[in-house]
């Protein structure tokens, strides 16, 4: 084809306008945060866990309420631009003609998204269902495993409510019994967290639960030397990683776990009311779905999806979430979580009457940390934090644990934690 030099000048016409056209549209924000990104390519996850101008950026992908400081993270995570606005148009488009646009379109999205899921876990396709929570999943294994009156599980009193009631109420309903560890934290002595539990198995205990990261106060504990332990004994691993996953820098299979489940909606910032149930391949025939299915001991993942009507433009709008974090990257997502942690707890680990509950050390420790003050009640510093500097978080009382829980986020800026350093600070000395 001869060349047009008029119709050449048209076409790059055409190009030049649409990329100033998108330069024009793409918002502030997105721009800068690209820039941001490839400046960060220069420096290591260490360096990039200090350097506020980078997570500025970060921020700015977030429409967090500038009015409130939240510090409560570690109940649910506030979503990115880009995933809030993929739920919104995906709930749009559902909406059209529901039966049609959500079950013939949007859930042929599905495998795609387990695919990606698969991929960010580090195990098999068919490996991985879509649900809602971490307790949907963990409770989709307690109440599934084939147990008998007699049969023990050791899980500990520092678990989850969801998790303990579930057993619970396993053991009230079929008469299996529950053998319960107490654990004294914080503590980085791995030899006295694995100890705890190898001394409850016996050679009636058929499962272990056992939390990645203890929501009460962020103890990461060690769940591959508790597997392995379990596992010569022939004893099934189930672990809550509702805290873990895509916060702490690690794939399933590295944990040993037979079972595992998480939120999706915590650490990988995916819309409110998405999760993830790992069961391992060999597993899957064993295991009754919480809901049911046709073949209800069959060998395929899907058959724990069987949820009925779902908010599918909730699932579809995951894919987001594992973009953002990929852009981010997952080990520098790590060391700056961390690094906020420690930030306001080294600078108050020293004030008279406070005390930390949360190890520093990051093998057992990440964005979660726990502090009280002696004297008063957990509630009465949440309290104070809100009312006088505008600071949400929570109070726990649980069993051993008490305290004022705070989880900052890759949204949180050490000015915000200065803030936080003030408010304790002034508490401490009332």
């Amino acid at each position: 084809m001869p060349f047009n030099r008029r119709n050449f000048l048209q076409k790059a016409g055409m190009a030049s306008a649409s990329a100033l056209v998108s330069s024009i549209f793409q918002p502030s924000w997105s721009r800068n945060l690209e820039k941001a990104m490839r400046e960060a390519e220069a420096l290591s996850p260490d360096e990039l866990a200090s350097d506020e101008d980078f997570w500025y950026y970060i921020q700015q992908s977030f429409t967090v309420s500038p009015s409130i400081l939240n510090f409560n993270n570690g109940g649910v995570s506030p979503a990115p631009k880009t995933v809030q606005d993929a739920m919104k148009r995906f709930y749009d488009y559902s909406n059209e003609a529901p039966s049609y646009y959500m079950w013939r379109i949007l859930d042929q999205g599905r495998e795609t998204l387990r695919t990606n899921l698969a991929k960010l876990a580090g195990c098999s396709t068919e490996e991985i269902a879509v649900n809602r929570n971490a307790s949907e999943g963990l409770e989709t294994v307690i109440f599934g495993l084939p147990l008998k009156a007699g049969d023990e599980v050791v899980a500990a009193k520092q678990d989850y409510p969801n998790v303990v009631n579930a057993w619970k109420q396993r053991e009230q309903r079929d008469g299996i019994k529950i053998v319960w560890v107490n654990l004294e934290l914080p503590s980085e002595d791995e030899d006295y967290l694995v100890s705890q539990y190898v001394k409850a198995f016996s050679s009636r205990t058929k499962a272990v639960n056992i939390t990645h990261i203890i929501n009460w106060n962020g103890q990461v504990l060690p769940v591959r030397k508790i597997a392995d332990e379990a596992h010569r004994r022939g004893i099934d691993v189930l672990v809550d990683g509702a805290h873990s996953f895509a916060h702490l820098e690690f794939k399933i299979p590295d944990l040993g776990a037979d079972y595992f489940a998480t939120s999706l909606h915590k650490w990988l910032y995916a819309p409110i009311g998405s999760g993830l149930l790992f069961v391992k391949r060999e597993k899957i025939k064993n295991i009754y779905p919480l809901f049911a299915s046709d073949v209800p001991l069959k060998e395929d993942i899907r058959k724990f999806e069987h949820l009925g009507t779902r908010p599918f433009f909730i699932e579809q709008a995951i894919g987001k979430a594992i973009e953002f974090h990929q852009m981010i990257g997952s080990e520098r997502k790590q060391k700056r979580l961390h690094y906020l942690k420690n930030y306001w707890m080294e600078k108050v680990k020293d004030l008279p009457g406070v005390k930390l509950h949360t190890p520093l050390h990051p093998r057992w420790s990440g964005a979660i940390g726990l502090v009280s003050v002696e004297g008063k009640k957990p509630s009465e510093l949440d309290s104070y934090l809100f009312a006088n500097h505008r600071i949400h978080t929570t109070s726990i009382v649980w069993e051993n644990i008490s305290g004022v829980r705070i989880t900052p986020n890759v949204y949180t800026t050490t000015s915000q934690l200065d803030e936080l350093v003030r408010g304790i600070t002034n508490f401490a000395k009332i």
